[in-house]
């Protein structure tokens, strides 16, 4: 099943399953946010919106995701902000120039996505040299045996989520990007928060 079609199904679902979960681990994330004023955003698999309600004023946000349902949801939490804009696409493949961006947000999207590699690279494409990139994501440790996980991964990657990528291994396909901090956030490290910036 495609995840445009599972995430479909998905949608009414999604915000009561994981709202409460990760509410505290986006704010925590997009903390970073509230320091910079004028810059430009992007948040890539922005889904149902979870992370709109923690966006400060003053920069502009864009938003892109490939569920027409998810982002029906986002457009409601949007709703009286002038500084979000919502785009339907594929984070595999932006519509963005190269460069466009001072930072790029990538919660719970790169374990999601069939190639996380290409998403990766895109968004170190479109993120502007001294740029920031904020994850928040699962992600199996480096020569994990991780059996089970690995198991439901067999299933779970083709309708929802992957629980077998190894960040490490997708970082070493974007090279031109560098590792700013990695913090453990939830299930005994499973979850973690990392920060990635493109040198100038």
């Amino acid at each position: 099943m495609a995840l445009r079609h599972s995430y479909t199904l998905f949608a009414p679902l999604y915000d009561p399953l994981i709202e409460r979960v990760s509410e505290a681990l986006r704010a925590e994330n997009l903390e970073p946010l509230q320091q910079l004023s004028g810059k430009r955003v992007l948040l890539m698999g922005i889904g149902s919106g979870l992370d709109i309600p923690h966006l400060p004023p003053g920069n502009n946000y864009t938003g892109i995701d490939i569920t027409p349902a998810m982002l029906q949801r986002a457009q409601q939490r949007a709703a009286g902000r002038d500084d979000i804009e919502l785009h339907e696409g594929d984070v595999m493949a932006m519509p963005y120039a190269d460069e466009s961006f001072d930072v790029v947000v990538m919660h719970l999207i790169l374990a999601v996505v069939p190639e996380p590699e290409r998403a990766l690279a895109e968004a170190a494409r479109v993120l502007r040299p001294g740029g920031t990139l904020l994850i928040l994501d699962k992600f199996l440790q480096p020569g994990a045996v991780a059996p089970l996980r690995r198991l439901i991964n067999l299933i779970s990657r083709h309708i929802a989520t992957r629980t077998d990528v190894v960040f490490e291994e997708v970082l070493a396909s974007s090279p031109q990007l560098q590792l700013q901090s990695d913090t453990p956030a939830l299930a005994g490290g499973w979850f973690r928060r990392i920060r990635l910036s493109k040198p100038l």
